[in-house]
């Protein structure tokens, strides 16, 4: 039913493909540019530098082209080469500010035209390279421009109209997910930049906003519910925001309405730290991209609390902060990112992360993105070493598929409340009800001063018999931040955490023997690290919630 609903989706976007190439080629190629965006994203000056040099860094891959072309070398992985064709990086040159800085960027610009400027089957023609090289060569056209002769001009503006053309070709082949909306942007951002082409403008803005209403919820958050997504949109859709009031044109509702709820779901993930939580493909935080976007708040609204639509829930008492993943699987199309984290949770107090999930990988490491996925690698229950959530994997109808989920929880109920010296939560969800006829409940309780945190985890039957599963073992994870030390004492009903700020913490469980296990944390901003984790083993026989505790040991 999914691969059949997909193909009418595909085959309706056809139906209307020549009635949008009409009017595209009605419009005819744009002459000049008459507005460049600001590209907000961080930059380093340092990097011209290295790339002057012919040293290419992206992805967690270095190539030295030792004088050759980067875009005629090899590429050690597609992320990384996905990476150079977008030009991303072209910003670090502007940075430079300096004559052999803006003469190299345009050099390499007009290389790739030479080498690669004609559509193809590379990834340089992909639409998220295309979108994404559309916005770069937007924003950074003072650098490619300023002080090009007429021919290069002509043929810079030739070829972004072209790219321009295959791009809105392949938004009616129909781009799923989030590379439809960023194709969208790319797309609304060249329509606004380029002289004469209003009615390009006023389409992309009906299609942008029409997007927009489909993909970011009610409560800010985006449909696939990784933070990461809203990360991203906000540094494309806040220099496209300035664009229409750069060229005096209404900006769809949508974008402005968007951009208003998107900060305060924003500001619900971010941690004492100010890192933002790992849930559903989010890996290492940028801190001064993050600090970028939130500098756009005028409002500086307070983060969000209760975020039913994107399914997280946020409890903040005194210095510490809690996030929980209470959501159902996102839809199949907007999944291939999403993590089987269900009532799985991150804790901070502080300046300090405690409690964590692993995270996701970087680009360069995407053959541990299932590990990174599956329950096992969240701080939440895990029921006989399976997820709760099944990916597609494999040959057939599943390669089609692209690991998204094809099965997880589908019903997650939530009661919060809030007394004189806690706020209580609690959450249950099905992700586990097929295979082994159960549901998982978790109760947390975290006190006004946010020194003490209670937990209760249940499993109960749902009433549906699945007689393989009656025996089956499980295990409560809690996995640590790196920099916490943990020493478990000798009767293993209570392990010490330390902290380097000095913070000493007692996580303690009733009746249950706690393991002190290795974990991995992907989300390093260098990479893989080491860590720990606290695992609690039980069996279905056991009857009853299992209560843990983590509390804050006074000073001496």
């Amino acid at each position: 039913m999914m691969a059949a609903g997909q193909g009418f989706e595909w085959m309706r976007r056809r139906a209307g493909w020549p009635l949008s190439l009409v009017d595209f080629v009605d419009v005819g190629g744009p002459d000049r540019l008459v507005i460049a965006p600001q590209d907000i994203r961080t930059a380093d000056p340092t990097m011209a530098a290295d790339i002057y040099a012919g040293y290419f860094a992206f992805a967690g891959k270095m190539v030295n082209t030792h004088g050759a072309s980067p875009f005629e070398v090899p590429p050690p992985s597609p992320a990384w080469a996905a990476n150079l064709a977008g030009f991303g990086w072209l910003r670090h040159l502007r940075a430079a500010d300096t004559a052999l800085a803006r003469a190299n960027g345009r050099v390499l610009v007009e290389d790739w035209i030479a080498n690669c400027g004609r559509p193809s089957n590379t990834c340089d023609w992909e639409p998220r390279v295309i979108a994404r090289r559309l916005l770069s060569w937007l924003s950074q056209s003072p650098l490619i421009l300023e002080g090009a002769d007429r021919q290069f001009y002509g043929r810079f503006m030739k070829n972004i109209s072209r790219q321009a053309s295959v791009l809105q070709r392949r938004l009616n082949e129909g781009p799923a997910g989030e590379t439809r909306l960023l194709t969208l942007i790319a797309l609304s951002e060249f329509s606004l930049c380029a002289d004469g082409l209003n009615a390009l403008q006023t389409r992309m803005s009906r299609l942008l906003g029409e997007e927009l209403e489909r993909q970011i919820l009610a409560d800010g958050g985006h449909i696939a519910r990784n933070p990461q997504i809203i990360i991203d949109l906000l540094l494309d859709m806040l220099p496209l925001r300035q664009a229409y009031a750069a060229r005096g044109v209404s900006a769809p509702p949508q974008l402005l309405n968007a951009i208003d709820r998107m900060m305060p779901m924003l500001r619900l993930f971010r941690l004492g730290d100010g890192s933002i939580a790992l849930f559903n493909g989010m890996g290492a935080t940028a801190p001064h991209d993050l600090a970028t976007i939130l500098a756009y708040d005028d409002a500086r609204s307070a983060p969000l609390s209760n975020a039913p639509a994107s399914g997280y829930q946020r409890l903040e008492t005194g210095p510490a902060v809690l996030i929980l993943d209470a959501g159902v699987a996102p839809p199949a199309e907007y999944s291939t990112k999403a993590h089987a984290g269900c009532l799985s949770f991150e804790f901070s107090f502080e300046a300090q992360r405690l409690i964590v999930n692993c995270g996701s990988p970087i680009e360069s490491r995407l053959d541990l993105r299932d590990m990174a996925r599956s329950t096992a690698a969240h701080s939440t229950l895990t029921m006989a070493d399976t997820s709760s959530c099944q990916y597609a994997k494999g040959a057939g109808l599943n390669r089609l598929l692209e690991g998204r989920i094809i099965s997880g929880p589908s019903k997650v109920t939530i009661n919060r409340q809030s007394a004189e010296d806690c706020i209580a939560i609690e959450a249950s969800h099905d992700g586990y009800e097929r295979q082994f006829g159960v549901v998982h409940t978790r109760s947390l309780f975290l006190s006004t001063d946010g020194e003490r945190l209670e937990g209760e985890d249940t499993i109960a039957d749902s009433g549906r018999k699945v007689t393989s599963a009656l025996l089956a073992r499980y295990a409560i994870r809690f996995h640590l931040h790196p920099s916490v030390r943990a020493r478990l004492r000798e009767d293993r009903q209570a392990v010490e955490l330390s902290t380097p700020s000095g913070q000493v913490w007692t996580f303690e469980s009733e009746g249950y023997e706690i393991d002190l296990e290795e974990s991995i944390y992907f989300a390093g901003s260098h990479g893989l690290g080491k860590t720990e984790q606290l695992v609690i083993h039980a069996s279905r026989r056991d009857e009853g919630p299992i209560g843990w505790s983590l509390v804050k040991m006074s000073a001496e």
